[in-house]
């Protein structure tokens, strides 16, 4: 029987002061029967990413403590990015990895959320599986309007909190918390530092599209009084753009919900066609926290066969050395290292779990 495992992503709004990372990541660490898989901060989004595993109830306890350290860290009513957030503890997803199944993962996210609410007295709200409603499944519909937006939304009955007080905590904001499957977070960079391309790229690409402009350039209605969307071409993917001061560059940042239906491959690729119609070019891309195996090994047999090479792994040592070669090809593919290293040891879940988990106790 699989060892029940547990992966946990909070995102956290700050990414530029050291101590207050190191200060969440050590709450995290100091949980029995979890490991700290990798903390990854960005400035320009000021933002942080940990990930983290192990048994459902050491997962549970460590959000819960990392929430408690941030809240005495973090003050919303000064923070600022470019990346879209309404909380200080921002989004807490749940992640079944082996052994659990999403139904034990949604109560798992609802005992969390529930903790956080009663203990800090902050707003929080339930998504993915989790949610309470259906249009609270979207991490983007919760977070319309970020951070600025929260205390007129919370002042509204449709607005009211899954836990704790429907009342503005001017240095928290609120937090969403949920299960759901593998998210992979990929941001694809351009040679241009002009934002307006890589926004409209990302609409382009993404599920939700694009609102539909009537004759005089205001949003289209249809028959049923709301707006008409044009979608864009990925399936389960969410993108925005920006510019990054530390890359010099705009990225497309996506978030892909469902790597099967959207690959690797195929989101690097539809952006990068997107780019070359408006006589840009994409220069490389990262990956933000860890992305599974297969997602890699599809990525690098694609890219493999695209460039009509042979990657043999039996000839070279083996299934082994062949899935070496994929995830080595996946990254280069997609210029995976070309602002950073990719340690594939630290970034592809199985690795990292197959390292750092049978370590904990």
């Amino acid at each position: 029987m699989a060892l029940p495992l547990v992966e946990c992503v909070p995102n956290f709004s700050e990414g530029r002061d050291p101590a207050v990372i190191d200060a969440i990541a050590s709450a995290i660490s100091s949980v029995k029967g979890v490991a700290l898989l990798g903390v990854e901060p960005s400035v320009d989004a000021n933002r942080s990413v940990f990930t983290f595993a192990g048994a459902p109830g050491p997962v549970a306890e460590a959000a819960v403590a990392s929430a408690k350290t941030a809240f005495g860290l973090i003050d919303m009513a000064k923070q600022q990015g470019v990346h879209p957030r309404m909380g200080a503890l921002d989004v807490c997803p749940f992640v079944p990895v082996s052994g659990v199944g999403m139904a034990e993962c949604v109560e798992l996210s609802r005992q969390a959320a529930q903790r956080i609410a009663t203990e800090l007295d902050v707003p929080v709200y339930l998504y993915e599986a989790s949610a309470s409603r259906p249009e609270r499944k979207s991490l983007a519909y919760l977070r319309s309007g970020g951070y600025e937006a929260l205390r007129a939304k919370l002042a509204s009955e449709d607005w009211a909190p899954d836990y704790g007080p429907a009342s503005f905590v001017p240095n928290w904001g609120a937090t969403v918390v949920g299960a759901r499957g593998f998210l992979i977070a990929l941001n694809i960079n351009l040679n241009t530092r002009v934002e307006a391309l890589a926004k409209e790229i990302a609409m382009r690409v993404r599920e939700s599209g694009r609102l539909a402009k009537d004759s005089s350039g205001g949003p289209r209605k249809g028959e049923d009084g709301r707006p008409v969307r044009i979608p864009g071409k990925l399936k389960a993917v969410r993108a925005i753009g920006w510019y990054i001061e530390a890359y010099g560059c705009a990225q497309v940042s996506l978030n892909i919900l469902d790597y099967r239906t959207s690959p690797l491959h195929l989101a690097f690729e539809t952006v990068r066609e997107e780019a070359e119609t408006l006589g840009l070019r994409v220069t490389g891309s990262e990956l933000v926290g860890l992305a599974p195996l297969e997602a890699m090994l599809t990525a690098g047999r694609h890219f493999s066969a695209t460039a009509g090479e042979r990657y043999g792994g039996r000839e070279k040592g083996g299934a082994e050395a062949e899935e070496a070669e994929f995830v080595q090809v996946a990254i280069d593919s997609m210029g995976l290292e070309s602002v950073a290293p990719f340690p594939s040891r630290e970034k592809i879940v199985e690795y990292a779990i197959a390292a750092k988990v049978p370590a904990i106790g």
